[in-house]
C-alpha cells in the first residue's frame, strides 16, 4: 500500500482550511457573493489603516447619530447628494482610501455605496462589510454612542436583548390598547401618510426629536405607564432603544416588522 508524499498530505490539508474558510466567510458575509466585483476590507486591517483612510457611514443620520465610528462622516446611502458629495470627498482626499459602512453582515448599504461609487468614477473605495456592531465590540475607544467616546461595550445592545422588546403585530395592538399605555408612531410623515393605527390613541413623535421622545418617556414614567412604539419596518427601533435605555425608560415594547408589517397580517387575515 503506498501512502501520499508528505509535502502532498500538507498541500491538501491547506487547501481543504483555505476552502472551508471560504465558505465560512461566504456564509457570515452574504454580500460578498452578490458584490463580486466591490472590494471589501476586514476588520484587523481596517483598525491597522484607521489613521490613514477616510470612512464614511452611509446609514441614516438618526443611526450615526446613535451609535458610528470615531471620525466618521455621515453620507447617506438614500440621500439623492450622495454621489456629489462623495466626488467631494474624493476631491478633498485625492490618495485616501475611502471606507463604506452601515450596520452589520446582512446589511447591503455598505457594498452598494462602494459599487455606486465605481459606476460613477469614483476610484478606491471599498466596504467594511463588518458593520458597526463588530466595530464598536472589538473597538470601543474609537467608537461614539450618543455623542460618548470611548464607549462602554456593556451598552451595546445585543440582539437577545432587542427581541425581548418586540411583540408580534396582534400582541402589540391588544396590549397598546388596554391597561395604562402609551403609544407613539415614530414614523416619517411620508411613511404615515395620514394613516394611524391607533386612531385618537397615539401621539406621534420624529426618531430624531429627543426633546419630544424624552417628555413622552417622562410622562410614561410619571403616570407609571407602558411605552409602546412602531415604526415603519420595525428596523429603526433598535436604534431607539439606545436612547430610552439612556433616558432609564421603564417598560417598552416595539412591534416586529412595523406598521408594514401590521398591514401585511390585515391583509391576510381578509383573504383567508
Amino acid at each position: 500500500m503506498t501512502y501520499p508524499h508528505p509535502l502532498r498530505m500538507m498541500s491538501l490539508v491547506f487547501l481543504s482550511l483555505l476552502f472551508q474558510q471560504q465558505a465560512t466567510a461566504a456564509s457570515e458575509f452574504p454580500g460578498r457573493k452578490i458584490y463580486l466585483d466591490t472590494p471589501y476590507i476586514e476588520l484587523k486591517q481596517f483598525e491597522k489603516e484607521f489613521d490613514k483612510v477616510v470612512i464614511v457611514d452611509v446609514r441614516s443620520a438618526y443611526e450615526y447619530q446613535t451609535l458610528h465610528i470615531k471620525n466618521a462622516v455621515n453620507i447617506p446611502l438614500r440621500s439623492k447628494d450622495f454621489v456629489a458629495e462623495m466626488r467631494i470627498l474624493r476631491e478633498k482626499n485625492p490618495k485616501k482610501k475611502i471606507i463604506t459602512y452601515c450596520n452589520g453582515k446582512t446589511c447591503m448599504k455598505s457594498y452598494k455605496a462602494a459599487a455606486k461609487c465605481r459606476t460613477k468614477g469614483i476610484s478606491n473605495v471599498v466596504a467594511f462589510d463588518a458593520g458597526i456592531m463588530d466595530w464598536a465590540k472589538a473597538d470601543p475607544d474609537r467608537s461614539v454612542l450618543l455623542g460618548v467616546s470611548p464607549i462602554n461595550p456593556d451598552r451595546l445592545i445585543s440582539k437577545k436583548k432587542f427581541t425581548d422588546h418586540l411583540l408580534s403585530p396582534e400582541t402589540f395592538f391588544e396590549q397598546a390598547n388596554s391597561g395604562r399605555s402609551l403609544i407613539v408612531d415614530v414614523r416619517d410623515p411620508l411613511q404615515r401618510a395620514g394613516m394611524p393605527l391607533f386612531i385618537g390613541k397615539e401621539q406621534r413623535a420624529s426618531l430624531d426629536d429627543n426633546n419630544k421622545l424624552k417628555l413622552m418617556i417622562q410622562r410614561a414614567k410619571a403616570e407609571n405607564r407602558t411605552l409602546y412604539i412602531y415604526d415603519e419596518a420595525g428596523k429603526q427601533v433598535r436604534w431607539l432603544m439606545y436612547y430610552l435605555e439612556d433616558q432609564d425608560a421603564q417598560r417598552y415594547y416595539f412591534m416586529k416588522g412595523g406598521a408594514k408589517k401590521f398591514f401585511k397580517d390585515m391583509s391576510n387575515d381578509f383573504k383567508s
